[in-house]
């Protein structure tokens, strides 16, 4: 029988990975890769020369007409070579990145644009890295990875939603408000959006629900209400007391972290089994972890408070321990891909040593919150030199980065097939018409 994501059963996989958490605190990360220093120049010199291709051919893209459509092309070759050398990918993960991931970004991004010219480049690249997020799931659960109108839904509604409720301008009644409306609306109640957000945002869940009619996918709904209360409980919880403990703070990156993954795998299949619904929930965890640590400076600068900012702001205390722990816990949750019988290889391995390339990184950048002997014992196994990393850091994901310039030029390098997709000129038409009763068929035609 289908597990039901109540918020009882959310509770219960919150305590089973801080668990699985607790125990990694023990266990030291296996060995990965490690490179020397001769290898780690072979690879920075590789990255170094797909730069300087890439800022290049920028300035001829920035032309119009046919140099601009050439210098597009060639910097999208460039990918596959920088991928393979400097990244250390073999030949079937650089397969799947840019015949896979890269191309369901571009529909991602042309659908977008198309929808809603308003969203701004930073807008679409976060939410198509949880688009992205979802299309990786499909192949682990022996799916096509493709682009799904329930996908393009869930990857904008938060962009629309979180932009929402972090500005300024919007009263915290308004934004309650607007929250409490939301969730009706995931509920099902046929609310009418009462101006231009929400007009959007009802439109996103319109495509959820044309793809996933409620009566026969109630997990869909259930996961995404759990999301939902998860971001609401952390808001609230984090208002009172901001000087939450660090095991509440865990519970609330827990439960933010595994639900919004839990409803990723949700829409890519449907429905889980036990074992996929726990996947995805540690994966999700892995996610949020990772990306606390990534922030940790930004979230020192502005007070907010995570497991690594708590640690980091306390006197002397290094955060050698935590990343350790999440480098085991990486490698735990890593070991359940292993037990999900149709999954690519390839994409297996992919994840694999992405998390650990984006820890890594991580330590890289904030390097003063780690021991010396921390930061020697650790950077053999980055493919590149942590002063490196961090010199390379602005041009690497920068306004003008080298990942940014990739994904614009892939956006760019040709018209994405978009036919088996809801076209975005109707859903449009859709958001911008305040009459939510109007059948869906009379919009598509």
């Amino acid at each position: 029988m289908e597990p039901v994501y109540n918020w009882s059963w959310v509770e219960s996989q919150v305590s089973a990975t801080i668990a699985d958490w607790n125990s990694c605190g023990v266990l030291r990360a296996e060995n990965g890769p490690r490179f020397s220093p001769a290898e780690q120049q072979r690879k920075e010199d590789a990255y170094d020369q797909a730069l300087r291709t890439v800022e290049r051919e920028a300035k001829q893209a920035s032309r119009s007409g046919s140099e601009h459509t050439a210098a597009q092309r060639r910097i999208v070759a460039v990918f596959p070579p920088f991928a393979s050398i400097a990244l250390g990918l073999e030949d079937d993960a650089v397969n799947l990145l840019t015949h896979g991931f890269l191309p369901i970004g571009t529909e991602f991004a042309q659908w977008t644009r198309r929808f809603d010219r308003n969203l701004t480049m930073a807008d679409t690249i976060q939410a198509c890295r949880n688009a992205w997020t979802v299309c990786g799931i499909q192949p682990l659960l022996g799916d096509r990875m493709q682009m799904t109108p329930s996908i393009l839904g869930y990857s904008l509604l938060y962009p629309y939603s979180d932009n929402y409720l972090d500005s300024e301008r919007i009263s915290t009644s308004r934004k309650l408000e607007f929250s409490a409306r939301f969730r009706d609306r995931l509920c099902g109640l046929p609310l009418a959006p009462r101006d231009r957000h929400e007009s959007a945002v009802w439109a996103m869940v319109r495509l959820i629900e044309e793809e996933f009619p409620r009566p026969r996918f109630p997990r869909v709904y259930e996961s995404l209400l759990a999301i939902h209360q998860s971001q609401e409980n952390s808001m609230a919880q984090l208002k009172r007391s901001p000087r939450a403990s660090d095991p509440e703070l865990l519970r609330l990156s827990c439960a933010k972290g595994g639900t919004s993954v839990l409803a990723d795998a949700c829409l890519s299949h449907g429905s889980l089994s036990d074992h996929e619904a726990r996947f995805a929930f540690d994966w999700g965890v892995l996610l949020q972890l990772g990306d606390d640590l990534q922030d940790v400076r930004d979230d020192l600068k502005h007070g907010a408070a995570t497991l690594f900012s708590r640690a980091a702001a306390a006197a002397g205390l290094p955060l050698d321990h935590l990343v350790r722990q999440l480098l085991a816990f990486s490698e735990k949750v890593a070991n359940q891909i292993d037990q999900l019988p149709d999954g690519d290889p390839a994409l297996k391995r992919l994840l694999r040593m992405s998390w650990r390339s984006l820890i890594l990184m991580a330590v890289a950048r904030s390097h003063r919150l780690f021991s010396h002997q921390f930061l020697a014992e650790f950077e053999p196994a980055s493919p590149f030199r942590f002063e490196f990393l961090r010199a390379r850091h602005k041009k690497l994901a920068g306004r003008h980065g080298l990942y940014k310039i990739l994904f614009e030029s892939f956006l760019d390098s040709g018209e994405a097939d978009l036919s088996h997709l809801p076209q975005p000129e109707d859903w449009l038409a859709y958001a911008l018409d305040q009459n939510c009763a109007r059948p869906l068929q009379a919009v598509l035609g």
